[in-house]
C-alpha cells in the first residue's frame, strides 16, 4: 500500500522539443513555472532523471532532462508527466494551506449546489496572484478565474472536488457570447440641448413657485 508520502505529485507535463539539442517544453503545475525544478530529479516514464531549468516564457519553461539528447529523444517524451514524491516536496509552512497546487489539477468544479462547471486542468501565477485554468464540462476553451477566496471558497482534496462561485460570465457557452449585447441609446446632441433646456426650465418653474408660496405665507 502507498503511503502518503510516497504518493506521486505532477509537477508538469511535456509538451514537446525545444531546439536540436535534446531540451524540452513543460506546461507547469507548480505555483512559480521555474519551481518545476526545485525538488531534485524527476520521475519520467518511470526514469529517474535529474532536471534543469533553462527559462520560462507565455505559461511554459524550458527544460535539460539527464540523458535526453538530441530532438528525437526529446519529442518521444511529448505527453510525460514529471513527478516526485509528497515528500520531496517536503512540509507546507505553517501559514499556507494543507494541500500544493498539484493536488488541484484534476479536481472538479463545481457549484456550492452541486452543478458541475468543469475541471482544473492549471494553476498558474503571472505575478499578480493565483489563477485556475478550467475545462468547461460543456466543452469549448478553457476559461481563467482568479484563486480566491470569493470565487473558491472551499476546497475538498479528499472529495475530488472544489466549490466556486465564479464571476459572472466566467462560463458564458459559446452561443451566449455570439448573443448580441444590448446597446445603450445614444441621445444627438440636438436631443440633449434639448433635454438640458427642459431640465432648466422646469428648475426655474420650481424656484418661482417656491417663491409665490412663501409671498402668500408673508401676506397671510
Amino acid at each position: 500500500m502507498t503511503s502518503e508520502a510516497d504518493t506521486q505529485i505532477v509537477l508538469g507535463v511535456v509538451t514537446g522539443a525545444h531546439g536540436v539539442s535534446g531540451r524540452l517544453r513543460v506546461k507547469p503545475f507548480t505555483g512559480e513555472p521555474e519551481a518545476v525544478g526545485d525538488y531534485g530529479p524527476v520521475m519520467v516514464r518511470g526514469t529517474s532523471r535529474e532536471i534543469k531549468v533553462t527559462g520560462a516564457a507565455k505559461g511554459l519553461v524550458t527544460i535539460e532532462l539527464e540523458g535526453i539528447k538530441g530532438r528525437d529523444a526529446a519529442e518521444a517524451l511529448k505527453g510525460a508527466e514529471l513527478t516526485v514524491t509528497r515528500a520531496d516536496l517536503g512540509d507546507p509552512e505553517p501559514e499556507e494551506e494543507g494541500w500544493l497546487h498539484a493536488d488541484l489539477i484534476g479536481l472538479s468544479v463545481q457549484t456550492a449546489d452541486g452543478a458541475v462547471l468543469g475541471s482544473v486542468v492549471g494553476v498558474f501565477d503571472f505575478g499578480a496572484g493565483d489563477l485556475l485554468e478550467i475545462a468547461p464540462s460543456d466543452g469549448g476553451a478553457t476559461v481563467m478565474m482568479a484563486f480566491t477566496q470569493d470565487n473558491v471558497p472551499s476546497v475538498d482534496i479528499a472529495g475530488g472536488k472544489l466549490i466556486a462561485d465564479p464571476p459572472l460570465g466566467t462560463f458564458e457557452t459559446e452561443e451566449e457570447k455570439a448573443k448580441p449585447k444590448p446597446r445603450k441609446r445614444r441621445r444627438s446632441p440636438k436631443a440633449r440641448e434639448k433635454a438640458l433646456a427642459r431640465e432648466k426650465a422646469g428648475a426655474r418653474e420650481n424656484v418661482g413657485a417656491q417663491e409665490n408660496s412663501d409671498t402668500g405665507d408673508g401676506n397671510g
